[in-house]
Formats: C-alpha cells, sequence, structure tokens
C-alpha cells in the first residue's frame, strides 16, 4: 500500500503517514510537517515581537498614568484606541496622512491640579534609553506640542517634540528627567518611586 502527501500528493513512507495522522490528522510529507509545525506553535517572530513591544508600551502607559493621578493630576486617555474603539481594525493596512495622524494620536492629555493647563502626553519604552528626532515614530509627526515620556530600566525622562526638531536628544547621560519639568511641578521623591516600579517591571527586559 502507497501512502501519500495531502499536500503536495509526494509519496511518503508508512512511518511518517502514522506519524502524521497522529500529530496532526493529516497525511503529511516531512516538509509540510514543518509548515504544520510553525503554524501551530503560535505567534510567528514578527508578531511575537510585535505583542511583545505592545506589552512594554502599555506597562509604561500605566505607570506614568499612576503616576500623574497619585500628583493629584486629572489624566484623559487620548489614543485613537481610547478615542475611538476598534478603530485600529478599521485602519489595518491604510497609508493614508490622516490614518497616520490618527495613529499617532498622543496616548493621554493631562490636566494640572492648580493652573489646570493641559499637555498632550506620549509614553514610550526605549530599552536603551534612546529616543531622538529619528525615532520612526517621528515621521511627520503632527502633534508639535506633545510631551514624550520616556520610560527606561532605570529611568523617566521627558522632552518636547520641540525639544527633539531642535536636536535634543535623550540618551542614557541625559539629564533630562521628568521631575526636572518646571511646568509640571512633580515631586521628585514620588518619581524616584515610580522609577522603582520600573525597574521591578521591565528587570528582565
Amino acid at each position: 500500500m502507497s501512502y501519500y502527501c495531502s499536500k503536495c500528493k509526494e509519496e511518503i513512507t508508512k512511518e511518517e503517514y502514522e506519524y502524521s495522522k497522529k500529530k496532526f490528522n493529516l497525511a503529511l510529507c516531512r516538509t509540510h510537517q514543518k509548515n504544520n509545525n510553525s503554524q501551530s506553535n503560535g505567534l510567528s517572530k514578527r508578531e511575537s515581537h510585535y505583542k511583545e513591544g505592545m506589552i512594554k508600551g502599555r506597562i509604561a502607559e500605566t505607570l506614568i498614568e499612576e503616576l500623574f493621578l497619585t500628583l493629584g493630576y486629572n489624566v484623559f486617555r487620548y489614543g485613537m484606541e481610547n478615542t475611538v474603539p476598534g478603530i485600529i481594525k478599521l485602519l489595518k493596512g491604510v497609508k493614508t496622512e490622516v490614518a497616520d495622524n490618527i495613529r499617532r494620536m498622543p496616548d493621554f492629555v493631562i490636566q494640572h491640579p492648580e493652573k489646570k493647563d493641559v499637555y498632550f502626553i506620549e509614553i514610550k519604552f526605549r530599552k536603551k534609553e534612546k529616543f531622538d528626532i529619528h525615532d520612526k515614530s517621528l515621521i511627520n509627526y503632527p502633534y508639535e506640542n506633545a510631551y514624550f515620556i520616556v520610560v527606561s530600566k532605570k529611568h523617566i525622562k521627558c522632552i518636547t517634540y520641540k525639544e527633539l526638531k531642535a536636536g535634543k536628544v535623550i540618551s542614557p547621560t541625559s539629564k533630562n528627567y521628568l521631575g526636572s519639568r518646571s511646568e509640571f511641578e512633580l515631586d521628585k521623591n514620588v518619581i524616584i518611586d515610580f522609577c522603582d516600579f520600573a525597574v521591578k517591571f521591565f528587570k528582565e527586559v
């Protein structure tokens, strides 16, 4: 009796047939067994990398949200997934200026508890603590009055889009700490506590 791969119709051995039927419930040659394995082992490397980055970003967002709430700020989630639920799927594959602007909506609007000033806040996690105007997320960035808070494994730093355009950067040696932004009037001891949280959350990254 002869056995054949149900995908490519190539002849296979009895052993290959029996193994494949047991594991995949299909008669497959070795090549298509490997393909089936790669499809059944969960996410692809690209998908896994994307999901991991998204999770890190959301942890960083939650960290900063809680920091400002602790300091008495009004905090409003402003990103596209919060403003227009379901829009991520709607814009998948759409490459227009409007779609790009929607994707780049800042994560939060925060309001100073006393002065009532409001600010656009964009949160970034950067493992290597490096962020400058050449970051791919800033290509054609439309919100020129936004503040970028960069969370790393050790520090929480802040820089404005205008400062980035002027050539300033966030790096491991830069001193642009969030607690130094005079417009926010933040308690540095609270920021230190939240930096400790960042160390705990991202120490294995």
